[in-house]
């Protein structure tokens, strides 16, 4: 009976030993703050880039094309759409004329399959044809 009890207490020490390790080491994890990097310009860094060196869209264009021809193509598209969605974006007639025309754009890219098609292909799935 004499040695159960000793178990008993030696067990009940270890386990109040590793609970109170883990409640420090939570403690401890809660107040060391890692101050995380942080990417951000601020005004003042700004103002210290020369405007000669901040590249305009054609610029950015030429050094796509130098890097490989077909960033250069979507960089000359991307800037493109940009110069367009600003004149877009001066009037709300425009705004709704260039709603539908990116919407009449996207439905040529990606047409909507009828119900007849989707029927045909599963009857050519379960036939195996």
């Amino acid at each position: 009976m004499h040695k159960i009890l000793l178990n008993l207490k030696q067990a009940l020490r270890s386990s109040i030993l590793v609970v109170g390790l883990m409640m420090f080491i939570s403690l401890l994890g809660s107040v060391i703050l890692v101050q995380q990097a942080s990417y951000a310009t601020t005004l003042e860094e700004l103002k210290l880039i020369p405007p000669e060196y901040k590249p305009n869209s054609e610029e950015k264009i030429n050094r796509a094309n130098e890097y490989d021809p077909g960033v250069g193509a979507r960089e000359e598209e991307r800037q493109e759409a940009y110069e367009q969605a600003i004149k877009d974006s001066a009037n709300l007639n425009t705004i709704e004329k260039a709603y539908e025309r990116n919407l009449k754009a996207e439905q040529e890219q990606n047409p909507p399959e009828s119900f007849g098609e989707k029927a045909k292909e599963v009857i050519e799935k379960v036939t195996g044809k």
